[in-house]
């Protein structure tokens, strides 16, 4: 057998680094700061010297799951919302690409989709955006944990790690989410033009409470395998 390249050496590694964070994510969820590599290595099916070798303490893990997991968190933001005709977005399950199973019928993606036009017809782009990030988070642990432990001020890392994280959590998710949040209450018709406009730091103060807000309401259905098909029902609770 000959020898790997170091192309293939990369892909492995990669695709190894990957794999340890999302069984951290996975663990953290239910285990909180008392992870340990030990149980990541359990979750991830791999031997405890091997995820060793990638991250020695838990730490470094979570500060390179939750910078990998930022680099993702824009993405529901930048996926089309409802229009004001009714229109669903793109891609059904509100941007979210779903889990695919080959053993659904086309019927069954027929009603879904069907289902999905009529409630991004009820609902605004805010509760729209709102039932896209919650299923992005029944998929994507780590983007949950990304947006809990912001609301947290990422208090389980040294200030040296959490300021630079915070810094760019705000650049990236709130300051894009704050201008959502007025684009909505404008459509709605509840947010007055020019001068009465709300100021920035009170436009990212609203979108940090409905993260907090959504983040709360999630944790149960998340825990209990639920929130993607939870996800409407929490909007609507939010009146989002």
């Amino acid at each position: 057998m000959s020898p790997r390249t170091k192309e293939q050496n990369e892909e492995i590694r990669l695709r190894r680094l990957a794999q340890i964070r999302k069984a951290a994510a996975d663990v953290f969820l239910n285990k909180g700061p008392l992870l340990e590599i030990r149980d990541v290595a359990v979750q991830a099916g791999l031997g405890y010297g091997t995820v060793y070798h990638y991250y020695s303490n838990k730490g470094n893990l979570l500060h390179d799951l939750l910078w990998d997991a930022l680099e993702r968190a824009g993405g529901w933001l930048e996926a089309p919302s409802a229009s004001a005709s009714g229109e669903a977005p793109a891609g059904g399950h509100f941007g979210v690409a779903a889990a695919a199973d080959t053993g659904n019928s086309a019927a069954a993606d027929s009603q879904s989709g069907s289902r999905e036009t009529a409630v991004a017809a009820e609902l605004g782009p805010v509760a729209v955006a709102g039932i896209r990030l919650l299923q992005l988070w029944a998929e994507d642990h780590a983007l949950y944990l990304l947006h809990k432990l912001a609301g947290e001020g990422f208090a389980s890392l040294p200030e040296a790690r959490s300021a630079p994280l915070s810094a760019a959590f705000r650049r990236e998710v709130l300051a894009p989410l704050a201008t959502l949040l007025e684009t909505g209450r404008a459509a709605d018709g509840t947010a007055a033009s020019g001068g009465n406009a709300a100021e920035p730091p009170y436009r990212l103060q609203r979108a940090e409470m409905l993260l907090a807000a959504l983040v709360g309401c999630a944790s149960l259905s998340l825990r209990r395998g639920k929130l993607h098909e939870e996800a409407m029902d929490i909007a609507r609770f939010l009146k989002l």
